[in-house]
């Protein structure tokens, strides 16, 4: 279980305790916090990687995933640290994988229509995301920046992990698909409670559709 944590103090201690019910090792890459973060995860029990300065969401994820085979990983689960999504969802998410159905799954807020609470400027962003994301990776997912995913261990070092920051997210489901993994989204639901003063949606969808564009100009020049 990865918890990538970025001034995450509030919410960090509860996640690693909710996650160590459905995993057998949580580990949380702290990207620089500024406050209690890696005090907070490793009282609660996790593995902490700390990263001196914050390097982006990108590279965290990438600590995480190489900490994670280190310790012999079989799945590795990503997930939010502030509070949004549900632990508890977890066996789910990594069912595809046991069953021999999936390499990678990822968790979908509005597969089948389920999340109706997604504030109106954000789904406009995140349908533009989509696709884009869906056009440059060939694939077909409903909620292409959802940090919620499951990964076979054994897929992981086709990930670039070129992208630093929010970008990971689609660049990660391009290199699934032009990989060939079998990939499956299963329906999770989300908190817009919790406190997002570090996230900037605006600036992380123009990010993100940069990237995305970037990456798709350098393919056709491949």
């Amino acid at each position: 279980m990865i918890l990538p944590a970025y001034n995450e103090e509030i919410s960090i201690g509860s996640m690693v305790h909710l996650t160590r019910s459905y995993a057998d090792k949580v580990i949380v890459v702290d990207d620089g916090s500024l406050d209690r973060t890696a005090d907070v995860a490793r009282k609660a029990g996790a593995e902490v990687i700390v990263h001196e300065v914050n390097l982006g969401k990108g590279r965290a994820l990438k600590t995480g995933f190489e900490t994670a085979l280190t310790l012999g990983a079989d799945i590795i689960v990503t997930m939010d640290s502030d509070g949004q999504h549900n632990p508890a969802e977890i066996p789910k998410l990594v069912a595809p994988i046991v069953e021999g159905e999936a390499e990678v799954v990822n968790g979908s807020r509005y597969l089948y229509g389920l999340e109706k609470n997604t504030p109106a400027y954000r789904r406009i962003g995140q349908t533009i995301l989509d696709g884009v994301t869906n056009l440059n990776s060939g694939l077909q997912i409903t909620d292409s920046q959802s940090g919620f995913r499951a990964f076979a261990a054994s897929t992981i070092g086709k990930f670039r992990f070129n992208a630093q920051g929010m970008a990971i997210e689609s660049e990660m489901l391009t290199d699934a698909g032009n990989a060939g993994f079998r990939i499956k989204e299963v329906g999770i639901g989300v908190r817009y409670d919790v406190d997002c003063s570090t996230k900037r949606p605006v600036s992380h969808g123009l990010e993100v559709l940069l990237a995305v564009l970037k990456d798709m100009v350098l393919k056709k020049h491949v």
